[in-house]
């Protein structure tokens, strides 16, 4: 990538005036005043007429803590057409949460609007519930009623709780594969979803695919959002929402693949143009997501870093690597670790994220600390052992920013660091070290890399580049080209990781079989194969 100079202040050579821009963003910094406004000026429309049920991308959970949980809708009796189907006005939905699914003892209930601005989704931040358990929830909008959603929420910050399981996976295209490893993933007894990102993809429809996405390449919010409700209205993702609270973040196909920060992978996108679509997917992304208001955009940029803890068991810390990282100093693509690479100036998280995560680890009490993110920590050399190339747009492209990390980690104690990765469609297990060119260097952490659901297509072929790869680096535990997630089981002495994969995408009904397991021990960086 390269760095283009902004335009002057009145340019017009991008086909919009800066002045117009910033005007823009004055206007959709209001928006999260707008549902209070309009319920306070009495404009909601209560007693709606549908032309058809208006629950059609069904019910959602997410963000987690101990006394409450997101619940999430959207109205969109027409879903893949733009305004879903709905009129441009507020409806008032109707919400409940109960102890039980026939829903007798109903714990929680309220209004929320659905409003036009932000396509008719609908967050509710439920607060008052007992911490650690399950709860029932739904929500009505004229004589409609949404599909029952079950959450639970996290334990109190001071419990050790026994035990976690959850479930992480990654890059679903919907074009190229089924996603019934989602339908799986509802058969196993879990606490949480995590999603490491590329939850939508925004390319064109391609040709000879399995589902074809609707439309061109997304670049407007009336698109974003349909591609959306092309994804959410499969029935396995949808009932992975409905069953399970998630905790989400994205990576760069939510708004444009390999972007950095303020940089387009294409050449010639002024700041403008880039800005302007970027506030576009980043709303869509929210209006989607099961996110607290905390996480409501402001104009081009929304704040998505953010912790999660269970209990003093687990601490989540989900981060973002996109949205603040510096343009790949030494381009894209794979390339040697040279002195670009090794830019002290470069960052993958942005100055203040990697100071919040410093703190947030620094202050943590718990037995595991989790980073949620998105691209390989583990410098993977992909070239030969003479001519080392690594990928430029993961970690091992800001290395010192990686290093530094990795530094704190073992300069400062950090109780057992475990890093969930998505993005390359391949299953991973790496030991982190301390410096990766020294074989009797020390563990510092353990990194478990997820496969996608169904981006690439069919897997469990043979890759040689990955298969050199897996020899020729000896913090690689193992790899896996099947498609899948990945389920873990926490305590407060082990951690053990399944990893689950779908023999084929290319059709319906694929079964799942456990690949192979690994165990981290408490106290122990680094991973263990589980034999059988």
């Amino acid at each position: 990538m390269k760095h283009r100079p902004l335009p002057s202040k009145h340019s017009r050579r991008y086909g919009i005036e800066r002045r117009d821009f910033l005007r823009y963003l004055a206007a959709v910094s209001a928006i999260p005043h707008i549902p209070a406004i309009c319920a306070a000026e009495a404009s909601l429309n209560k007693s709606p007429k549908f032309s058809s049920n208006p629950f059609t991308l069904g019910v959602a959970s997410g963000d987690p803590e101990p006394d409450g949980v997101v619940i999430w809708t959207r109205l969109a009796p027409k879903p893949l057409e733009a305004g879903g189907g709905m009129t441009p006005e507020a409806v008032e939905t109707r919400w409940e949460v109960a102890e039980d699914e026939a829903f007798t003892k109903v714990v929680k209930s309220g209004t929320a609007p659905a409003m036009p601005q932000l396509g008719h989704s609908v967050h509710v931040e439920v607060n008052g519930l007992e911490p650690h358990r399950w709860y029932f929830y739904r929500f009505h909008a004229g004589e409609e009623s949404s599909p029952v959603g079950r959450t639970r929420t996290t334990p109190q910050r001071k419990v050790l709780a026994e035990r976690l399981r959850f479930a992480f996976t990654s890059c679903q295209h919907y074009e190229t594969g089924y996603y019934d490893g989602y339908r799986h993933m509802q058969e196993e007894d879990l606490d949480l979803v995590v999603h490491l990102g590329d939850y939508i993809y925004e390319g064109a429809a391609g040709n000879n695919r399995l589902r074809k996405h609707i439309g061109k390449e997304c670049e407007s919010l009336a698109e974003y959002r349909i591609r959306y409700a092309q994804y959410r209205s499969d029935d396995h993702l949808q009932n992975a929402h409905r069953l399970f609270p998630w905790l989400v973040t994205w990576d760069d196909h939510e708004f444009d693949n390999n972007y950095a920060d303020l940089v387009s992978e294409e050449e010639g996108i002024s700041p403008e143009v880039f800005l302007a679509r970027r506030m576009d997917a980043y709303q869509a992304y929210y209006e989607f997501m099961p996110l607290r208001r905390r996480s409501f955009p402001q104009g081009p940029n929304m704040r998505l870093y953010r912790s999660c803890n269970y209990g003093r068991l687990a601490s989540f810390h989900v981060l973002d690597t996109r949205q603040y990282r510096t343009d790949q100093p030494n381009g894209d693509h794979q390339k040697p670790m040279n002195e670009n690479a090794l830019d002290p100036k470069a960052t993958i998280l942005g100055a203040k994220q990697e100071n919040w995560l410093s703190a947030g680890l620094l202050q943590s009490s718990s037995t595991w600390n989790i980073l949620a993110q998105q691209v390989m920590m583990a410098p993977l050399n992909r070239g030969e052992v003479d001519n080392p190339l690594y990928s430029m747009d993961q970690w091992p492209g800001y290395e010192a920013n990686r290093r530094r990390l990795l530094r704190f980690f073992h300069e400062r104690n950090i109780p057992n660091p475990i890093v969930l990765t998505g993005d390359i469609h391949i299953n991973w297990v790496n030991d982190l070290q301390l410096n990766f060119q020294d074989p009797k260097s020390p563990l510092v952490g353990t990194e478990f890399v997820g496969t996608s659901m169904s981006s690439s297509g069919d897997g469990g072929k043979v890759i040689e580049e990955y298969d050199r790869a897996w020899k020729q680096n000896d913090f690689v535990k193992w790899h896996n080209t099947n498609r899948g997630y990945v389920s873990c089981d926490v305590t407060q002495m082990n951690w053990t990781s399944h990893y689950r994969v779908t023999p084929f995408v290319s059709k319906p009904g694929s079964p799942i079989e456990t690949k192979a397991s690994f165990l981290v021990e408490s106290g122990k960086p680094g991973a263990q194969k589980i034999a059988g």
